[in-house]
């Protein structure tokens, strides 16, 4: 986009896609102790250790396919295969093994992206809590 101009909704240009939603901030006061629901691993995504998952889904879309809300993970090392996420690092620390791609090292205030069918391998070092919004 050229210095100076604007973007224009979809709607005001006569095309005929839907206007994409306003941008928007959410506070979420005590987001570092909120209280968290059991989130269970299936047993066969831990590798080691006894790590246990909490989370809160904060908002879901009508045709739930956007998603977010707060997770937690104490130490340990498990797989997962992923969905298109964006999350930040509230507190705690881990190492996310990318298979064939990258190793990534998260902690507070880290913003880190994975993308849909990532298979990944978490090592929990502190327990982590993070904000995120998954696309389905």
């Amino acid at each position: 986009m050229a210095a100076g101009s604007a973007a224009t909704p979809a709607s005001a240009t006569g095309d005929s896609s839907p206007a994409l939603p306003a941008s928007f901030v959410v506070n979420i006061p005590g987001i570092a102790d909120a209280e968290l629901e059991p989130d269970p691993l299936d047993p066969s995504q831990i590798v080691s250790g006894e790590p246990v998952v909490t989370g809160k889904v904060l908002w879901e879309s009508p045709d739930g396919r956007q998603i977010r809300g707060i997770w937690q993970i104490t130490p340990g090392v498990v797989t997962d295969t992923e969905a298109n996420e964006l999350f930040v690092v509230v507190s705690g620390r881990a190492t996310i093994e990318v298979e064939g791609g990258s190793v990534l090292e998260v902690g507070p205030g880290d913003a880190c992206i994975l993308r849909e069918g990532d298979r990944t391998r978490w090592t929990v070092h502190e327990t982590l809590r993070k904000a995120y919004h998954i696309s389905l």
